[in-house]
């Protein structure tokens, strides 16, 4: 499988991105648009968006990263369009995001991941630090943890 991994840096780009987001967060999973979309959705250098584009130059991931503090990104908003699940562009991403947070500086990346989706984190080195799950819309989520 081949993919190109785009860092974000033109309004167009972005707004692929965001329209991912929107068929998985708001579409499939009921999230409010004005919960979905936020300050962090512009191109800045304290926002760095990642796209994954696949053989066919289709858009098929994104993801964000955000300074969670000084030595920690957040990554956040990482979403696969459902027909590409399947097919290790999560994994893609979220390497390419880790990849990223090194080339800033970062030592470590924390999420917040659905719960149902733990297991996937897990299985890329992320460890879950939250006691118990936690409510983000609407959608059950624990707090994970990695070393980059």
């Amino acid at each position: 499988m081949a993919a190109e991994i785009i860092n974000v840096t033109t309004k167009d780009q972005l707004q692929f991105g965001l329209n991912i987001r929107k068929k998985v967060f708001v579409e499939e999973q009921k999230v409010p648009v004005d919960l979905e979309i936020d300050e962090y959705d512009v191109i800045s250098e304290d926002v760095h968006h990642i796209l994954v584009q696949n053989e066919d130059g289709e858009y098929v991931a994104t993801g964000r990263l955000i300074y969670y503090n000084n030595e920690t990104a957040k990554m956040q908003r990482i979403a696969v369009l459902q027909d590409y699940r399947k097919g290790g562009y999560g994994r893609i991403l979220l390497m390419a995001m880790e990849k990223r947070a090194r080339e800033l500086g970062l030592a470590y990346s924390i999420l917040d991941a659905q719960c149902q989706a733990e297991n996937f984190y897990a299985k890329q080195g992320y460890e879950t630090i939250s006691k118990e799950p936690f409510d983000d819309a609407g959608i059950p989520h624990v707090r994970m943890k990695k070393t980059l």
